[in-house]
């Protein structure tokens, strides 16, 4: 449950991410994507073990709740007043609603590789659709629907990597000795 979740976090391994750094314009591929490496540690390592600590600290880690009503419990024992309800709440709409915009473009670009320009109003009308279907569906649904769709999303980007990582370390490799001698010329 921990690697679902964590996925939902910051998207390692999917192959969704790369779709978005794509679009930044740089001069160098590598470049572009060890600045998105550091969205892992960021999320992964900073946001998270916040939260955890806040948990942790506000003694409410065994009380038998999970996920945000957990997270809720634990910052409002830990702020005075209503602020760590409102804290959690809006952390939660910024993600949704970030979560909605990203997956909508990476769903846009895809469809745009196989299909053409001609597909992205469809896609777009159910898109939206879709997400009314999601508000008004029972959350355990629409997180094993999600699980499942991440899953088979990952199944095949890790293939991918695997079989591209010669590649990825032939690149890394020049980028970094062109860096140690642009260091040597100084």
């Amino acid at each position: 449950m921990g690697v679902a979740r964590g996925i939902f976090s910051n998207e390692s391994g999917l192959g969704s991410s790369p779709i978005a750094a794509a679009a930044a314009k740089t001069k160098d591929p590598v470049s572009q994507a060890l600045v998105s490496m550091t969205q892992t540690f960021i999320d992964t390592i900073i946001v998270c073990s916040m939260t955890a600590l806040v948990i942790i600290s506000s003694g409410v880690w065994d009380s038998g709740l999970n996920g945000a009503a957990l997270t809720t419990e634990a910052f409002s024992k830990a702020l005075p007043g209503n602020e760590g309800g409102v804290i959690v709440s809006l952390g939660l709409v910024f993600f949704a609603y970030s979560t909605m915009l990203g997956w909508s473009y990476y769903g846009e670009r895809a469809l745009e590789s196989l299909l053409g320009l001609k597909s992205i109003i469809p896609y777009r009308l159910v898109f939206c659709a879709l997400i009314i279907v999601g508000a008004v569906s029972r959350l355990d649904a629409v997180w094993v629907f999600s699980d499942i769709t991440n899953g088979l999303m990952a199944f095949p980007n890790l293939v991918a990597l695997v079989m591209l990582s010669p590649v990825v370390a032939s690149e890394t490799a020049r980028h970094m000795r062109v860096h140690i001698e642009r260091r040597k010329e100084f």
